[in-house]
Parts: C-alpha cells; structure tokens; sequence
C-alpha cells in the first residue's frame, strides 16, 4: 500500500506543479513562441479540458476498474507533456495543454477513489490529507524549479520533466496496485457525456471571459443560455439512463449537497488567499518571489496537521459538527486579512497562514471522506469525481470574480490620482520592475494596491460566511 500511495502522491504533484511552473516560464513562451494574444489559453485549456473529464474519469473508474481508468489518464497526461515541450507554436501548445488537461483530470478523483479503496475510513483522512497537502507543496516548489529549468535548461524541458515522473507512475500502479476482480457490469451513457462536457465547457469559458478587462455581453450570454439549456437536459438525461454519469439520487443526500458546496465555497476562497496574498508581499512589502511564497507555507505544511486530525476527529463528531471547527479557524484568519494595516510586518502572515492551513485541511479532508461515505461503494469514484469538480468550479468561479473585484477598484484608484496607472500598477507588483517606479508615486500605488487586495479579502470573507450558512442545513447524525 505504501507503494502506491507513494505512487499517488508523486502524480498528484506532478498535476499540481504544472499550473505555477507554466505561469513561471510564460515570459519565456511568450519570447520564443510569439504568441502573446493567446498566452492566456495556455492555462485556461488545461483548466477546461481538467474539469470536463473529471466527472466522466470518476464514473469509468466504478464501472471499469480504477486501475486501468488512473494508468489511461496518466498515459495521456505524460503524452500531453511531452508533445506540449515539442511545440514549436503557441496554438500547437494550446492544442497539447488540453490533451494534458485531459489526463490530468483522473489524478486527484481517481487517487482519492483508490485511497478509500485501500484504507480503513479513519486511516483515510489523513492519506488524503497527505495528497492534498501535494498542492501546498507544490506552490513553493514550482516557482523555484521553473526558474531553475528555464535558467539552466530550456522551457520545454518544464514539460519533458513530466515524462519520466509519469511513466514511473504508471509502472508503480501497474505492478503494485492489486484489485479485486469483480464483474463490473453497465455501459457508458454517452449522451451525459456530450452534455456535462457541453455544460463543464459554457460554464468554464463564461467564468474566464467574465474575468477579462473588457467583458462581452453577448458571449457571456450565449454560454450562459448553452449552460442552461445543456443543464436542463443533462439532468433529464441522467434520470432516464440506467448507468447515469453522476446518479441524481445523490442529491437526496442533504450531507451529501453541503459537503460539495462548503469544498466548493472554502477552495474559492483558498484560491484567493494563495494568490493575493502573495501580490501583497510583493507589491506593498517589495519582497522577491520567493520570500512572497513562503508567506503562504505554513498553511501547507498545518494542511498536513489538519487532515491528521481530521482522522482522530471523524470517528467521533458528525461531519458537520468538525465541519465547524475548521471554518472558524479559516475564518479568524479571513477576518484578520480584512482589517490588517498595510504597514503589518512579514512575519504576521505566517502566523494567519498556520491557523488558516490547519482549518484548509480539516475542512477539505472532511468534505472528501464525508462524501465518498455517504454513497455506496460503487459510487464511491463518482462522488470523488463530484467533489474535485465542485472544488475546481469554485476556484474558476472566484478567479473571475476575484479578478474583476481587483480590477475594478485598482481603476478606481488609478483614475482619482494624477499620475497613476494601470500599467504602473502592474510594475509595481513585479518587485524587479517596482524599481524603476518613481519614488513618490510609490506610496499612492500601494495604497491603491492595498486597497484592492483589502476589497477581494472581504469578498473572500463572505465565501466562509456562506460556507457556515451551507454547513447548518446539514443533517445531524450521531456518526458516520
């Protein structure tokens, strides 16, 4: 079991450093390729094409076996990689991220599938931590390693390093991972697949064009009614099929729906804390990447403690009841981020970020465990497949709305002080470029810059006053 729960994380990682290190080499990219109209795509196909085969993975790994369905997707996830660092253009780049997107939506539902496959459900909680705690790790590692292999090697090779951590995933699953033969009975609904994937697409893009500087109305309207309509006829679909994708009984499940939604609200607002969080450092402290990174490590390193804890926790407290615990740790770290000043010292941040990572990890592994025990064993991959979507459709809805709020009130500001600008804006949360900035204007740019972030942490605050609400509905129970 050790193997493979080794084999587990390796891959996780390799999923999670994948979106920073890009972001790390774009310049690069964008230097070599001469793509810089469509550098945006890069990230957002690999988001896309992520969140669409998540759900449809989850199902083929209850009907054909997760084995077979996790070696599949990490086969076209390191194919994706390899032809992605082959590119010789931006657009055929584009292409080979959404096959990487495509691979890489089995790792983090069909892990978590084999996770409960092979352990007890109080082991579970913190094996899941531990592959949760990937991600962490992951936002302080990849900005070191993309600098390195860029400075050092070329920017494909931030690709080609994925092809032998995937091929040594797949040995290890192969020889290792030993399933049960069963018969496994019930044929692919392929009409839910078009829709959810029709429906996961309107969805998807409508939250990335919201987030633009110049929003067009009649897209966003176009895929909110495909949205719409491709939902509507989903759900028909799934309640007349007899092996649907995503069973719609779940939903009678009041645990069930709370526990998706508070993973959905608490991974918006994580997302907001990681990213802003790190343009404060930089751009009102004036410190180098790195240290901004490492503002943001002790909750990494306290989501690991959290998930620990959850397994001691999850024996003895209903779902909801622990579910509590941890959004009130998440939220005196949210409050505290809406009041700081913006001559707070560096050292502070570490100390909200350790309250806040031990709330993240038992918030996060509690939602992941709850909802794979409130279904029966072979549903077990459609509703971690469910939970990773919910996860995934709350940061794409924030990254919009976060980036809008930002947005917005830097304009504002920009707009009220002669001299000022949105270009001077983005300089200055480059600390590299915050030098060449005039020495008066910095104190107004800051000021602007603070109040922007202070905005989009007021807006995160009400996601864990929302998740709080969501969580009351829950149903009591005495145990799981």
């Amino acid at each position: 079991m050790q193997v493979v729960t080794f084999a587990l994380f390796i891959a996780t990682f390799m999923s999670a450093v994948e979106g920073t290190i890009v972001s790390t080499a774009m310049p690069t990219i964008v230097g070599d390729l001469h793509g810089v109209s469509l550098m945006n795509w890069v990230f957002s196909i690999f988001l896309l094409t992520n969140a669409i085969a998540t759900p449809i993975y989850g199902k083929l790994a209850d009907q054909l076996g997760r084995k077979k369905v996790f070696i599949f997707g990490v086969l076209v996830f390191t194919i994706g990689s390899m032809f992605s660092g082959l590119s010789d253009s931006m657009g055929i780049l584009i292409i080979w991220r959404a096959v990487q997107g495509i691979g890489a939506g089995v790792i983090m539902p069909v892990s978590f599938t084999i996770v409960a496959d092979m352990y007890s459900f109080e082991k579970r909680a913190g094996i899941v931590g531990l592959l949760g705690s990937a991600w962490g790790i992951a936002s302080i590692v990849a900005p070191l390693l993309g600098g390195f292999i860029v400075d050092n090697l070329s920017w494909h090779w931030i690709f080609f390093v994925n092809v032998p951590i995937g091929l040594l995933t797949i040995f290890l699953i192969s020889v290792f991972l030993v399933e049960p033969k069963q018969k496994r009975t019930g044929k692919i609904d392929y009409g839910g697949v078009i829709l959810i994937a029709i429906f996961l697409l309107s969805v998807m893009y409508m939250f990335q064009i919201m987030g633009e500087s110049s929003l067009n109305l009649w897209l966003i309207s176009l895929c909110l009614i495909t949205a719409i309509i491709t939902g509507i006829l989903f759900v028909k679909q799934e309640q007349k099929t007899n092996d649907p994708i995503i069973p719609m009984d779940m939903f009678k499940n009041r645990t069930f729906i709370t526990q998706n939604l508070i993973a959905a609200l608490i991974s918006g607002f994580i997302f907001g804390y990681e990213v802003y969080l790190p343009d404060w450092t930089q751009g009102i402290l004036g410190l180098k990447a790195t240290m901004a990174g490492f503002a943001i490590t002790p909750s990494s390193v306290l989501w690991m403690l959290g998930s620990f804890l959850t397994g001691k926790l999850i024996v003895k407290y209903r779902p909801q009841t622990i579910t509590n615990a941890s959004l009130i740790l998440i939220a005196i770290g949210a409050v505290i981020l809406t009041i700081l000043p913006i001559s707070t010292p560096f050292f502070a941040f570490f100390i909200i970020s350790g309250i806040m990572g031990i709330g993240f990890g038992i918030c996060i592994t509690v939602s992941s465990v709850t909802v794979q025990n409130e279904v029966s064993k072979d549903r077990i991959g459609v509703a971690s497949s469910f939970n990773t979507l919910s996860r995934t459709l709350g940061q794409t809805l924030m990254i919009s709305v976060f980036g809008i709020v930002m947005n917005s009130t830097m304009a504002g500001g920009v707009s009220k002080h002669h001299g000022t600008s949105m270009r001077l804006m983005d300089q200055l949360i480059n600390p590299q470029t915050a030098v060449g900035i005039n020495k008066h204007l910095l104190p107004v740019l800051r000021n602007i810059l603070y109040t922007a972030i202070h905005h989009v942490f007021e807006v995160a605050l009400l996601l864990v006053i929302a998740a709080f609400v969501v969580n009351y509905f829950d149903k009591p129970k005495d145990k799981l």
